[in-house]
């Protein structure tokens, strides 16, 4: 896991294990942030870094001057610190980058930061920094690893949080790991070390509502309450910009999704880990096999994929989302 490869490498530089390269790469931008930032504060004291730490950006710098600055000699320090940041402008030339990594300098500290894509680690570009240097790779979470993500990151700052806030996060900032670190940082700033984190509290500060969102609007439905899936539905209409209609109906077609797997399993305690979600929802999931038999989900499934296809107008004249969005909820629970 990415989390537990950064706290490693973290780890081994302060212990003073420091490698001349480290080619940070991958669509998760966080991971690249958080060990390029420790490097660029941690490793020369403040003195140091006026002479010896350079920042260079991809768009700005061609791979010959790269090299030109990794290879001078550190001035009244031990090492020089060189971190080229959004690398992946530099992608048509970075295989001339192999000469150097091959016989690095081994007084500098080369760090490349390579977001939002990765390199084919066959190459011998990658090979040479496997060889004398660390390669990182930072994968996109999935939907349903965000929550344990998120209380593992709390955790380790001493905070906890509710299952249900955690999901609140990840519905309104999605997997985007740098939106929701901001987020909890912001929270930090407010409640006392220790404190839990909850629905209330994310409310309050963020302005996500703890009553009118799509985990509610699930909830409401699991159980046919459809009063208050209603009303949940007249609060994302008047609020489109927050609720709209493409993620509600992602959700929705992931929640029954999940629902008929449900049904299938011969061994209901192995739900947690078939659906993909924490053992706190798994309630939820056995209520709503309950209120929608097979068929009905089925069926389900099959009103969402067209409602899904009137929002993007096939086939229908111009109609509100907050219409469609009516329409599926009668589809669900009629």
């Amino acid at each position: 896991m990415p989390l537990e490869k950064a706290k490693h490498i973290v780890e081994s530089i302060k212990k003073g294990a420091i490698k001349p390269v480290y080619f940070l790469m991958g669509e998760e931008a966080y991971y690249i942030d958080a060990i390029s930032d420790f490097i660029e504060k941690s490793i020369l004291t403040e003195e140091e870094k006026g002479f010896n730490q350079t920042i260079l950006y991809g768009r700005d710098v061609a791979i010959d001057e790269i090299v030109s600055t990794a290879k001078r000699f550190p001035m009244m320090a031990e090492k020089q610190v060189v971190i080229v940041k959004e690398a992946q402008d530099l992608s048509r030339t970075i295989e001339n980058l192999l000469s150097y990594v091959e016989n690095p300098q081994p007084s500098t500290v080369l760090v490349l930061c390579y977001k939002y894509k990765s390199l084919d680690k066959r190459k011998k570009l990658i090979k040479a920094i496997n060889k004398n240097g660390v390669v990182f790779e930072s994968k996109k979470l999935y939907d349903n690893k965000v929550p344990d993500w998120i209380r593992r990151v709390l955790s380790g700052r001493g905070y906890t949080i509710t299952p249900k806030a955690s999901q609140m996060l990840l519905e309104f900032l999605g997997n985007d790991l740098g939106k929701i670190n901001n987020e909890l940082e912001k929270l930090q700033l407010i409640i006392a070390k220790g404190a839990q984190i909850t629905p209330q509290i994310i409310e309050e500060n963020i302005g996500i509502s703890k009553d009118y969102n799509n985990f509610e609007l699930q909830s409401a439905i699991s159980k046919r309450d459809f009063k208050k899936a209603f009303g949940i539905i007249q609060y994302f209409a008047q609020n489109q910009k927050n609720h709209p209609l493409v993620m509600t109906i992602a959700l929705m077609y992931s929640f029954f999704s999940k629902i008929l797997k449900y049904h299938a399993l011969t061994n209901k305690s192995e739900a947690p880990k078939a659906l993909g979600v924490s053992p706190y929802f798994i309630k939820e999931y056995e209520v709503a096999s309950t209120n929608y038999p097979m068929k009905k989900v089925s069926t389900i499934i099959a009103s969402i994929r067209e409602i899904d296809v009137k929002s993007k107008g096939v086939g229908v004249a111009s109609i509100s989302q907050a219409d469609l969005l009516k329409e599926l909820i009668v589809k669900i629970m009629n």
